[in-house]
């Protein structure tokens, strides 16, 4: 790759490097289709509604932006407000595991590029840690 092209792989948005909306969507359905069937995710799963459609689209639109993309969560809803939306919801260690696993697995399933899955996993758990509102 001449140095030109590195640099603009280096500066490539995470996500135009995870492959546009659609890797996006493919990413989050596979993220809530283990939610539900995996029993080791069963603390986040009580946390959502009996349905997660509605928890699929909400996380895709902020992905979306969060990963460098259009910004279709800010548009519907506004500024994210990420822990306030979440307070209400109890997150200690345990849940925020749990969600890092369960996107860890997802990435790993959709065949993310260990690098990129390694830089969103750090991003993630700086995100997720930030919404614990307990301490366990």
């Amino acid at each position: 790759m001449s140095d030109s092209g590195e640099a603009q792989a280096q500066s490539a948005s995470a996500f135009d490097a995870l492959g546009g909306e659609s890797a996006v969507r493919a990413l989050v359905d596979r993220f809530y289709d283990l939610m539900d069937l995996e029993s080791a995710y069963a603390g986040i799963r009580r946390l959502h509604p009996s349905t997660l459609d509605g928890s699929r689209d909400k996380l895709f639109w902020f992905l979306c932006g969060w990963l460098g993309g259009p910004n279709h969560y800010i548009d519907r809803f506004g500024h994210p407000r990420l822990r306030a939306r979440h307070l209400p919801y109890a997150i200690g260690i345990a849940e925020r595991d749990q969600w890092l696993a369960c996107m860890a697995q997802a990435m790993d399933e959709r065949g993310i590029d260990t690098a990129l899955a390694t830089r969103l996993h750090e991003a993630f758990f700086n995100t997720a840690d930030w919404m614990r509102n307990r301490g366990g």
